[in-house]
């Protein structure tokens, strides 16, 4: 079997509407150790960055206390839809306008890395202003609108609708 030469990042952001420590957020905090687990457990799942504690919600994205980051690593768009649309992780984000703001800007940018490459803060937020500014390129894109690869022709994904991923 041959190593794969890709894997796919991704970054998503969250404004949150209360502190963490917070009874509105609490559902939210009690269902992290779970959904990561989930994450570590799910097929084609790679790396995720962790903060001081089990997560990275100690991590500022764009120097923002208010804006919460989770970064990681997955085989492909696959493995990441399957794991993102399924179980605990697709009820918490069934659930996210009670926690986070609504934000009509991207929250959620993909994009390659070569295999074993591990994305910094600055590349991810980097990668989400690109997205932001361009739309989908084969630079940063969506599940919506993926690039393999290498390539410059998009790729036309499904994800359910109301569950994010809407660029």
């Amino acid at each position: 079997m041959t190593e794969t030469a890709y894997e796919l990042a991704q970054v998503n952001i969250a404004r949150l509407k209360a502190p963490l420590d917070s009874p509105r957020l609490k559902d939210f905090v009690d269902g992290l150790d779970p959904v990561n687990a989930d994450a570590e457990a799910a097929d084609g799942f790679v790396w995720r960055l962790k903060g001081e504690g089990n997560d990275a919600t100690d991590i500022a994205a764009f120097g923002d206390s208010w804006l919460i980051l989770n970064l990681s690593v997955w085989r492909d768009t696959d493995a990441l839809t399957a794991f993102m649309y399924q179980g605990r992780h697709r009820e918490m984000l069934a659930r996210r306008r009670e926690w986070f703001e609504r934000v009509e800007e991207a929250m959620v940018a993909l994009w390659w890395v070569p295999a074993g490459h591990r994305p910094t803060v600055a590349e991810a937020e980097s990668r989400l202003l690109h997205l932001r500014a361009n739309g989908p390129t084969p630079h940063a894109f969506t599940l919506r609108t993926s690039f393999p690869p290498g390539s410059s022709a998009p790729v036309t994904g499904e994800a359910p609708e109301g569950l994010g991923c809407s660029v």
